[in-house]
């Protein structure tokens, strides 16, 4: 007996007809939708701010007024965390939507993930698991929505429903908690984003479906005819995609990543197996976000001839000008995009970044953009920016925390409107095992050498979590990761990514994956939303660290 569960979303404001496709492009039997990122809880709560009866993600609300029928045709469950701050408020909207097409639908949400703001925050979400999901489907819902819950609850609540498996299922609730993580980010998984992207035709690669099996065991697919790939590479990216060590640690079971077997079955079907489980931890990660201050960003274009000197004279201008009413925080940055002797504008030019920060909106207001405009004939030769600077906007900022599970209550209301509360601890019967130290194979660096970019052997993939960036990193072969395991430590992590210099790095070895995964702590100072980098998700550090060039053996790239 197979669940076959599928993915139609990987976040607020994916492909708007991904639902549809999903729906129409063969059987499934769930549909599941991820519209929730730390950066859109953010985004949400301003929303809700402004109207009390927002706060969830109106794409969703658009998207089901057709997708409703094709999914009542089809016996098709749709499920997804699109409730954001108010899933009462949308599971309403869709009973509405629900008449007004004349499609008759049993809704149930899941609530009880927001508790007390502390000071100054704007909300505050504790990360909830599968079971009101389960217990939504068990009363009898066609449509469920919540609110903040895992991105993995969205596959292991309506696994849970359809096995019938209990809170001491550690193993079969580990593997559809992998399943979820592989689906939730959407196409990741069918070739999106994927270093070795040139193999593949991966222009509009189709979402994501899991069959699911009773034993926690499943095969990651896609629908037949749909563009993109899956094969273990693409699943081993997305596995790797913000997690951390061996422990996975989620509200319903603690999935052990050192466990995971990937194989090949067949045209685009990854087979996932041996997923073991552990109990979860005793405490529920929940997320707070607030607003940390006022923003502003002004961009100088350098042309030509001696940039460094054109930068020095415009930052000192800048700073004169702002004088004792200047922001409170100011960083410069200079982008050397030129290049010598170009044979077009753009390609002579650099960018000069100016960044500021402060807790008074008039600080990065008329104080930035007057000092930068005022000196447009006054300057350096070639003056411009690339847009007019503004008056500044706010900026957000996340922080994680632990909060009891018995200070949350998780609620599912059925369709007839019952409500059930979720247990927040099921049957413990197992506790945590040890991690033991992987065994590394064997590597002797005694060969010849070319020097090639990293990525010539190994793919990556990194993302945000909070503050923290993790780059995964993983090679496709028994020899390339002899190499790999042994030639990239943390010291060496470093030095290719200078950036991380004086951060804390954690090394986690998955050799079931052939699969480094670096955590670099702090570099994104306050979460994505503070936007303290260019790149504020760290979505292409593991791109940059594939660019640089290394000593790699001639074994493993040939002699060239």
């Amino acid at each position: 007996m197979v669940l076959r569960i599928g993915n139609a979303s990987g976040f607020y404001g994916d492909r708007f007809d991904a639902m549809q496709e999903m729906l129409t492009g063969g059987p499934l039997d769930v549909l599941t939708g991820d519209y929730l990122a730390e950066l859109t809880m953010l985004i949400l709560g301003r929303d809700r701010l402004k109207d009390p009866r927002t706060g969830y993600a109106k794409t969703f609300l658009r998207q089901m007024e057709e997708g409703l029928g094709l999914a009542q045709e089809r016996g098709v469950r749709i499920v997804a965390n699109a409730g954001g701050l108010n899933p009462t408020g949308l599971a309403d909207a869709v009973r509405e939507l629900s008449a007004r097409v004349g499609v008759p639908v049993r809704v149930g949400w899941v609530e009880g993930d927001e508790f007390a703001l502390p000071d100054g925050a704007l909300t505050a979400n504790a990360y909830l698991g599968g079971g009101g999901i389960a217990a939504c489907l068990r009363g009898g819902a066609e449509v469920v929505v919540t609110g903040r819950v895992t991105d993995a609850a969205l596959v292991s609540g309506p696994a849970a429903w359809h096995f019938g498996w209990g809170p001491e299922d550690f193993d079969q609730l580990a593997g559809a908690v992998v399943a979820g993580h592989v689906l939730e980010c959407g196409t990741q998984a069918t070739g999106g984003n994927y270093s070795f992207f040139a193999g593949h035709d991966v222009r509009r690669p189709g979402f994501p479906l899991a069959e699911v099996h009773g034993d926690g065991s499943c095969v990651i697919t896609k629908h037949p005819g749909t563009g993109g790939v899956v094969d273990v590479g693409t699943v081993t990216a997305q596995l790797l995609y913000e997690t951390g060590g061996a422990r996975y640690a989620g509200p319903d079971v603690t999935a052990r990543l050192d466990t995971v077997r990937l194989e090949a079955d067949g045209v685009d079907r990854v087979r996932i197996s041996g997923v073991r489980g552990e109990a979860p931890p005793p405490q529920l990660k929940a997320g707070i976000t607030r607003i940390g201050g006022w923003r502003n960003e002004v961009v100088f274009v350098l042309t030509g001839l001696e940039v460094e000197r054109k930068a020095e004279l415009v930052r000192a201008q800048v700073e004169d000008a702002f004088g004792s009413k200047g922001p409170a925080d100011v960083k410069w940055e200079l982008v050397r995009t030129d290049r010598a002797d170009a044979d077009s504008e753009e390609c002579a030019s650099a960018l000069l970044r100016l960044v500021v920060r402060d807790a008074d909106a008039e600080a990065v207001g008329r104080v930035v953009s007057g000092a930068a405009i005022e000196l447009a004939l006054g300057s350096y030769p070639g003056f411009h920016v690339t847009a007019p600077p503004g008056k500044g906007a706010p900026y957000g900022v996340f922080s994680a925390v632990g909060v009891e599970r018995g200070d949350v209550a998780s609620v599912a209301v059925l369709p007839d409107g019952e409500r059930v509360l979720v247990p927040s601890d099921g049957v413990r019967t197992r506790g945590l095992e040890g991690v033991e130290e992987p065994a590394l194979p064997e590597w002797v660096g005694d060969g010849p050498t070319r020097r090639v970019p990293l990525g010539t052997v190994v793919g990556a993939r990194s993302g945000d979590k909070g503050g923290d960036v993790n780059v995964g990193v993983w090679v496709r072969g028994d020899a390339e990761w002899g190499w790999l395991v042994h030639s990239l430590t943390v010291e060496r992590f470093c030095e290719l990514l200078p950036e991380v210099g004086g951060l804390k790095v954690v090394r986690h070895v998955l050799p079931n994956l052939r699969a480094l995964n670096f955590v670099v702590e702090g570099l994104l100072g306050e979460g994505v939303a503070s936007q303290a980098r260019f790149d504020p998700q760290g979505k292409g550090m593991g791109e940059w660290l594939r660019s640089r060039v290394v000593e790699v053996p001639v074994a493993l790239v040939g002699a060239g």
